[in-house]
């Protein structure tokens, strides 16, 4: 059963169109990423979603029951989502605890028993309650802003750019916190980043987005290695591009006859990972691989991202785990590539 629907969705600002006929199905229980460059409407999708903008067109159902469309706009506050935001937005003046429980009625029944119980979902210590949030870090804070958000337990939590201003550091940690939480409701989710690693590693669904329209949706292993055009493939991740001739399920290109994942005929632009080509240091002559110039290496501890130039002026990445042995500028090294290759006509 669906969590969330989108049909045909169109909204502007003003006399610009930021989402134009956009469709969408997040299955209930389920984590969807909406991912694109600034300003490819992904935030006004979030919004139209929460309520919070008006779309001009489209039908959007939360849990099955309709909340936008002709005639129709359920103020946010009847819902049933919950929103958290890039900065969290605490009250600085309120407790964690009275932070937490504020949309909850005070005389509730069971009330301090439930904000103790979110705590704990999101990985915090009971005695963190009575703290004001500048007492936390903005890891912490976030997952009190998560807290609040599921307190009411919504249909639909709705995450927009939530780990963006943490530190490096603290980004995984929260995430992997706020992730465990979220599975452990069973709600609905939809996040809203630009961040592709993010995409790809909290979500069950990723959604590219780019001029207020979907290009591709799926599953982010998916995505990564079948993407439907270049702007997808290399919005998901880093890729070299080379010209070649395709024929008969191959493409002749700098790097040599490489089979193709899908058949296609004609001038082409070959599409390639940096996990897909592999460099061999030593003597080039006598091998089978194609020789290549490396230009600088971008070390990074776990791997390292080769910079090489193949031919006269053809940039090419290499992604290598080999972080003792790595090349160095200037060096010739030799290339060749492992397993089938993507390749879109060429424009």
């Amino acid at each position: 059963m669906s969590g969330l629907s989108l049909r045909g969705v169109t909204a502007s600002h003003g006399r610009h169109v930021v989402l134009r006929d956009v469709d969408l199905d997040v299955t209930r229980g389920s984590t969807t990423a909406i991912l694109g460059p600034s300003g490819c409407g992904k935030t006004t999708l979030l919004r139209v979603v929460a309520g919070f903008h008006r779309a001009d067109a489209g039908l959007v159902t939360i849990g099955g029951t309709a909340v936008c469309g002709p005639g129709l706009d359920t103020p946010p506050e009847r819902r049933g989502i919950g929103y958290l935001a890039q900065e969290g937005a605490l009250f600085p003046h309120l407790s964690v605890a009275e932070n937490i429980g504020f949309g909850l009625p005070r005389r509730a029944p069971g009330r301090t028993a439930r904000i103790e119980q979110l705590l704990l979902l999101v990985g915090l210590d009971l005695e963190m309650g009575a703290r004001r949030p500048d007492q936390l870090s903005g890891g912490q804070q976030q997952r009190v802003a998560l807290a609040r958000a599921l307190a009411r337990e919504p249909d639909l939590v709705l995450l927009d750019e939530p780990f963006s201003a943490l530190d490096t550091g603290l980004r995984a940690s929260t995430r992997r916190a706020v992730a465990d939480a979220l599975a452990a409701q069973g709600v609905t989710v939809l996040l809203v980043t630009h961040d592709q690693d993010e995409a790809l590693s909290f979500a069950d669904q990723v959604v590219v987005m780019d001029s207020g329209r979907v290009l591709q949706a799926g599953p982010p292993a998916e995505l990564y290695a079948t993407p439907a055009d270049r702007l997808t493939a290399a919005f998901l991740g880093e890729v070299s591009t080379l010209p070649g001739t395709a024929s008969e399920g191959v493409v002749e290109c700098a790097l040599g006859r490489l089979p193709l994942v899908t058949a296609c005929s004609g001038p082409v632009e070959v599409s390639l990972r940096p996990e897909q080509i592999r460099l061999t240091r030593g003597p080039v002559a006598g091998t089978d691989g194609s020789p290549a110039t490396v230009t600088h290496v971008d070390y990074f501890g776990h791997d390292a991202l080769v910079h090489l130039v193949l031919g006269a002026d053809t940039p090419v990445l290499a992604r290598t785990v080999a972080a003792a042995d790595l090349p160095s500028p200037g060096e010739v090294v030799s290339l060749d590539v492992l397993g089938p290759v993507l390749a879109f006509p060429s424009p």
